[in-house]
């Protein structure tokens, strides 16, 4: 049965909605909340566990620990490696997917073929490592970038996206002079605005959260990007708690493993908090483009 427009049974489902999204809402954040209310929690207090909702003898020691460290070499390091990886990923799509988008291309069936392949089958990690060591680019920023230079799935929509404009304004700019090149920077790109910054959101994240990479390729502690990090953190101890507990100064245990976790959890989630807003009005409307045409 159809649910009228303005009647009651319109009413109580939206009522439904709203209430479920809103729960589904505090389910989502509240890890997110909790991680922040324990880095403003004294350490000590975190030990002694029971926090939930609220946090206890508030202190922003944590965060003056991470300041007073290596934080902002870390964070300089995965803000290059995201911001520079982001650019080549998106320039190399394009690349990619304006040649396989065209009709007029020869032999595009089987390179997109070719390529889509690589959708299911790998080399697998051992021989990318070999690449990569073969290549010298062990123990640098671009062991983390050219291998993954091309995501074939976020290609695949931007060439979809691209088919979706016109042939009649690409020939009317060859009429009138115009290489591709010019076609791809002055028509195509302005056109798919929408699915570019989805894919720039794609691939910032990506790389933002990356850190399996840099484990394999990256030897210098001063080359690690922050995932690395919060990784030692996650996994390496620096503090007894069952020590402090039992009586140690308490004012020596304002900062602990647990505090420290959620005090960098929190540092690196805020950048992409803080950039998704400004690109998600382009995320519906940018995937639904890239995905209408086969």
């Amino acid at each position: 049965m159809a649910i009228k427009e303005g009647g009651a049974s319109r009413k109580v489902f939206n009522v439904f909605n709203y209430v479920f999204l809103f729960l589904l809402m505090l389910v989502c954040l509240y890890p997110l909340y909790l991680q922040l209310i324990i880095s403003i929690s004294h350490g000590l207090e975190v030990m002694k566990g029971g926090i939930t909702l609220l946090p206890r003898h508030i202190s922003f020691d944590t965060y003056k620990t991470l300041v007073r460290g290596e934080l902002f070499m870390y964070m300089k390091n995965t803000v290059v490696y995201t911001v520079l990886g982001t650019f080549v990923n998106l320039v190399m799509s394009c690349l990619c997917a304006y040649p396989l988008s065209r009709k007029t291309f020869s032999g595009r069936k089987l390179f997109t073929a070719m390529v889509t392949v690589t959708l299911f089958f790998s080399g697998g990690m051992i021989p990318m490592y070999l690449t990569v060591k073969q290549y010298g680019l062990m123990d640098s920023m671009w062991s983390l970038i050219l291998p993954g230079a091309i995501s074939t799935y976020n290609m695949i929509i931007i060439r979809t996206a691209f088919q979706s404009i016109p042939d009649s304004l690409i020939e009317s700019a060859q009429l009138d002079g115009a290489n591709d090149l010019i076609i791809l920077y002055k028509i195509v790109v302005p056109l798919s605005k929408a699915t570019l910054a989805t894919m720039l959101l794609f691939y910032a994240v990506s790389h933002w959260n990356a850190y399996f990479d840099a484990m394999l390729y990256i030897n210098s502690k001063e080359k690690y990007p922050l995932q690395i990090m919060l990784r030692n953190m996650l996994i390496g101890g620096l503090f007894n708690e069952e020590t402090a507990i039992a009586g140690a100064n308490a004012e020596a245990f304002a900062v602990t493993d647990a505090t420290l976790r959620a005090a960098t959890i929190i540092v690196t989630t805020l950048p992409i908090l803080i950039v998704y807003p400004f690109v998600q009005r382009y995320f519906v409307k940018g995937v639904m483009i890239g995905s209408v045409k086969g």
